[in-house]
């Protein structure tokens, strides 16, 4: 019996031996090569962005960004940023990204109001929506898809990216009281609002922000507008115009990201997610850097330079711009249908909101108003 066993065990095993050496029978055994786990591609980017490099706020934004994406899918989409410094172009941004010269782009969309009026919206208006009105109609009210079909001709998706909330309306060399004193200003100040100005004799110029402190202490123009405390204490306009304006022009400025649309389509669909949370996390961690920022700063303006006026502009000026700006949009709606399309929406949604806006935050801030 002990012997059956043996010769039925020694049976087996050259069964087997013979099995495995014959081609076909059973599995092939993998090599090394097919047992290592699959090397994901890397995806490598580039970023042009509209800023300098350490610009404040902005291009932390961007540095904040383009860290996440990588950590989030796990080093598998790298984002290398060049500052304005670098690309020397800080208004060829979209052309850039259009072109595919770069992935992706950090800007704001109304610098392209000379290519396409209608990419003002996604930025600001004058006289328009607060930034949390802005953010609801992007993502509640349609304005993520008006948005794209903008931008589908120029070859780019946009998002939004980041926002300075209400600007201020300037810092001037002398007060300004009446209509009169606006005639024959000369005043640095960009997009729809500088055609607003104009239409109350303001001369209007654009200047570059390196130049912006020169030109306003030589006396080349008389007033200027930036951003608000969080960035112009740190350009020094405090020190040469002592009368700071409440803003008007800009009441929520949303920084746009912009991605190539082939590029960003090219990719598997874990990374566009990545992308996308990623930007949308930025924007507001952007905005409440900002928030802070001016907050901080005008507690700094007050302390430190007590001879800075803050001001208001009177009613007969608000309502004299008030009335250009309706008739400047309303003869440029008239003119181009994808511009009216949208301030269509903007109009329907902001009289949808607003009534909340005045019953929530405002009224809670006016009937809690400490001096």
């Amino acid at each position: 019996m002990f012997l059956l066993r043996l010769r039925n065990a020694t049976l087996l095993a050259l069964l087997t031996l013979g099995c495995l050496l014959i081609a076909g029978c059973g599995e092939k055994p993998q090599t090394a090569a097919e047992t290592a786990p699959a090397t994901k591609t890397v995806y490598n980017w580039k970023l042009a962005m509209t800023w300098p490099s350490n610009f404040p706020i902005f291009s932390d934004a961007v540095d904040h960004f383009a860290a996440s994406v990588k950590t989030m899918s796990d080093g598998q989409l790298l984002i290398q940023i060049d500052s304005a410094n670098k690309t020397k172009a800080p208004f060829g941004v979209l052309d850039m990204v259009n072109a595919g010269q770069y992935e992706m782009g950090h800007t704001a969309s109304y610098y392209w109001k000379g290519t396409e009026p209608s990419t003002m919206f996604f930025t600001t208006m004058p006289f328009g929506m607060t930034a949390p009105e802005q953010y609801a109609w992007f993502y509640y009210g349609g304005g993520m898809e008006l948005m794209q079909k903008v931008y589908a001709k120029h070859g780019v998706y946009s998002f939004p990216g980041g926002n300075t909330g209400v600007q201020m309306g300037g810092w001037f060399r002398k007060e300004i009281k009446t209509l009169k004193d606006l005639k024959g200003l000369k005043m640095r100040v960009p997009g729809f609002a500088g055609e607003v100005l104009a239409q109350l004799g303001v001369v209007v110029t654009n200047i570059a922000p390196g130049e912006l402190y020169t030109s306003l202490e030589r006396g080349n123009i008389d007033a200027l507008e930036w951003v608000g405390p969080a960035l112009d204490l740190k350009m020094g306009f405090q020190k040469i115009a002592p009368f700071y304006y409440t803003g008007w022009h800009e009441p929520a400025s949303e920084l746009q990201f912009l991605v190539n649309r082939q590029a960003f389509d090219a990719l598997p669909k874990n990374l566009q997610e990545i992308l996308v949370t990623a930007m949308k996390a930025e924007t507001l961690d952007a905005y409440a850097h900002m928030f802070n920022d001016n907050a901080v700063g005008l507690a700094s303006l007050r302390t430190e330079f007590p001879e800075v006026k803050l001001r208001t502009f009177p009613k007969e000026i608000l309502d004299a711009l008030k009335q250009a700006n309706q008739r400047l949009v309303d003869e440029t709606a008239a003119k181009d249908p994808l511009f009216k399309e949208v301030l269509d929406s903007q109009r329907a949604y902001l009289a949808k909101v607003r009534p909340w806006s005045i019953v929530s935050d405002y009224a809670y801030m006016k009937d809690n108003q400490e001096n």
